[in-house]
């Protein structure tokens, strides 16, 4: 037997799933973060879901990993001191970056610049050119490029970064700078922007570089640490990491490309929510990713995730390909309070996080919080499991009092106040990844994961008037079932920055066959063979003058069938769809990108046994809890109890180890064949 091992490292806990490759069966656990060492935390579940499963180390074939290392490091400034190289006269270019300053007019007053990833006297100029074409006009001084990275070496930099104008297009300097800074550098990495981000557009490309070169040295010690830990236990199985696209790369590629780890966290989820769709026959959905601090919002279309070309971490925005993800301050662990200027209630982004935590956790906590509210509205029992876990509810509505006595309402109206907000707050994040970007939410299911996404999902759902409301299984290690069933992904891109009536498709099938041969070679050096490969194709695509494009895929056939007029066809639908008009401008094709995938985990869910619709066998005991503006009797359940086809009137609540769903009065969820509960209006 073989098995496959999600992991998910959290600021509180470390999420893991033992997946059977064989049959499906699945083992799930959670364990403290070690932030000081997180190789350590991730050892310990290993060990643990091991024992739990009666198998060794040995028998994990797949160790698959979603990590936050590389957001971190970048949103704290943990990054490594990054030295610069570029062409003469381009010294500046990180300073000047796109002249942006955000705000209203005066924003050019009050607005503190952030610090350059490469400071300035980090940075150097090197002569040499190449032109628009790709071709040497001025050669390189190999003297000088000794002397500068010399200097830089004896500045005490810890990373390199080598971006020359137009390399794009033929990167011979940067590697020939390359070659000379790993003679006199040895021990100092360096990443070469035509490698990279081999595209058009000297700030981005030089910015994604220089992001990649920062985070390189703090995320080759994480990757080699945790590979040394793992096969210290004999966990000799491959070890890949999660990238920003929600595909998965080597170890070995995330020490050099780490640049594609930057939203690797959020991924997970998003994959997850995918293989969850694909076996409950759900094929449209919103996600609800609710952890302690935030929550996490993306768009599924025919169980595909959305995409984008840039990565937004902190004040950055680097380009590189990444899952649509939003993300708003509301969580659990978001505290509420009613500022003096305005007097009104206000919830988050502040949180109590991991320590103290919300009141009712017990670790002292004094601010009241979205899960003391659901506390004190009997949607969290305070005894859980049996009582092996218990909230403190004295406290909770001890600390919601305070809100309710600074606006003169009763205990539970603010409670309530407070959960509507924070739903509202979750609407919002909601509508920027549907209604504004031209899609109609009612075509879509809303699935509620993360610890606290159950709780919100059935009230959100009626907000958006996204049914069903799903609650999958084991909601709240979702992002590590999405680690372990994702599939391997590569891609590299090309600038072609041409008008549509100035090439024609042989020329363009051309080039994507180039790259897409390139992307392939890559996967079967991971050991995947050529058949097991998919090869897919995109285009971006712009009206001529525009200074963004449109990302549109599109496969060979479909290429060779309807030409390029089919591609501008498909543009001017998908602009229409996304900023309701279109232009009479020519179109230009700005970039082509071949991407490879390595097989999917053909891998069916596990399905329940079937009920007979009546869940009496799951009930725990009956329970009060507040809804409609009164008391109201409600009935909760063990979740692992629950037979296919159980049908839970509302309201009720549903727990389980990791996560606790509420079905809302006038509502009604469902137990599918794999154990999802979809919750409709009754």
């Amino acid at each position: 037997m073989s098995y496959r091992l999600g992991v998910d490292v959290g600021g509180t806990f470390t999420d893991l799933l033992l997946l059977d490759q064989e049959n499906g069966n699945f083992w799930r656990h959670k364990t403290p973060s070690t932030p000081q060492d997180s190789s350590q935390g991730i050892l310990n579940g290993v060990n643990a879901i091991c024992q739990e499963a009666s198998i060794s180390p040995s028998g994990i074939e797949f160790f698959l990993h979603g990590t936050t290392v590389a957001t971190n490091a970048m949103l704290e400034g943990k990054g490594a001191r990054v030295g610069l190289i570029t062409t003469d006269g381009y010294r500046q270019i990180m300073q000047i970056a796109r002249s942006f300053v955000p705000g209203g007019l005066a924003g050019w007053i009050v607005w503190p610049k952030p610090e350059p990833l490469a400071a300035l006297e980090d940075s150097f100029e090197i002569a040499g050119r190449i032109n628009a074409q790709g071709e040497e006009i001025t050669p390189i001084d190999e003297k000088e490029i000794s002397r500068v990275l010399e200097d830089l070496k004896n500045s005490g930099i810890e990373a390199l970064t080598v971006s020359l104008v137009n390399s794009y297009l033929n990167g011979a300097h940067e590697i020939r700078v390359g070659e000379l800074a790993a003679e006199i550098m040895p021990d100092i990495p360096f990443s070469l922007s035509h490698q990279v981000l081999p595209e058009m557009q000297e700030y981005e490309r030089t910015l994604t570089t220089v992001a990649n070169a920062a985070v390189r040295p703090v995320v080759g010690k994480y990757v080699r640490n945790l590979r040394d830990s793992l096969r210290s236990c004999e966990m000799n199985g491959s070890l890949s990491l999660l990238r920003s696209d929600g595909g998965l790369m080597s170890s070995e590629k995330a020490e050099d490309h780490p640049v594609s780890l930057l939203m690797s966290g959020p991924a997970g989820g998003v994959t997850g929510a995918i293989w969850v769709g694909r076996n409950a026959g759900i094929k449209n959905i919103l996600t609800l990713d609710v952890g302690g601090t935030s929550t996490d919002v993306a768009l599924i279309e025919n169980l595909e995730a959305r995409r984008q070309r840039t990565t937004e971490v902190g004040h950055l925005s680097v380009r590189a390909s990444a899952l649509d993800v939003k993300t708003v301050g509301a969580g659990g662990g978001s505290i509420a309070y009613v500022p003096e200027l305005t007097g009104a209630l206000r919830v988050g982004p502040e949180s109590a996080g991991a320590v103290p935590g919300p009141v009712a956790y017990g670790k002292g906590g004094t601010e009241p919080t979205v899960t003391d509210a659901n506390v004190v509205l009997g949607y969290l029992p305070e005894s859980l499991l049996g009582g092996s876990f218990t909230l403190d509810r004295e406290g909770a509505e001890k600390s919601i009092q305070k809100i309710a006595d600074t606006l003169g309402i009763s205990l539970m109206e603010a409670a309530r106040g407070i959960i509507d907000i924070v739903n509202e707050n979750m609407f919002g994040a909601l509508r920027m990844i549907s209604v504004q970007q031209g899609y109609d939410p009612r075509h879509f299911a809303l699935m509620g994961f993360g610890g606290a996404g159950p709780l919100h999902v059935n009230a959100v759902a009626r907000l958006m008037d996204s049914w069903p409301a799903v609650s999958p299984v084991s909601p709240g290690v979702l992002c590590a079932l999405g680690d372990a069933t994702t599939r391997m992904r590569t891609e590299t891109a090309r600038s072609f920055s041409r008008r549509f009536n100035e090439t024609d498709e042989a020329e363009v099938m051309g080039l994507l066959q180039e790259i897409s041969a390139q992307t392939r070679a890559e996967l079967m050096e991971e050991g995947i063979a050529d058949e097991d490969i998919t090869s897919l194709f995109e285009l971006d695509v712009r009206y001529e003058g525009q200074a963004f494009e449109v990302p549109l895929s599109i496969d060979e056939k479909s290429l060779l069938a309807d030409g390029l007029a089919g591609v501008t066809d498909r543009f001017d639908e998908e602009h229409r769809r996304l900023f309701t008009f279109n232009m009479e401008s020519a179109h230009e094709l700005v970039n082509i990108r071949a991407v490879a995938l390595g097989p999917e985990l053909d891998l069916p869910a596990p399905k329940l046994k079937s009920g007979n619709g009546d869940p009496a066998a799951a009930k725990i005991r009956d329970h009060q809890l507040w809804a409609d503006g009164k008391m109201q009797a409600a009935v909760i359940y063990d979740r692992s109890k629950l037979l296919a086809g159980d049908v839970i009137p509302g309201p009720a609540i549903v727990i389980e180890m990791d996560s606790t769903t509420l079905i809302e009065a006038d509502c009604v969820g469902t137990v599918d064949q794999v154990g999802n509960i979809l919750i409709n209006l009754a």
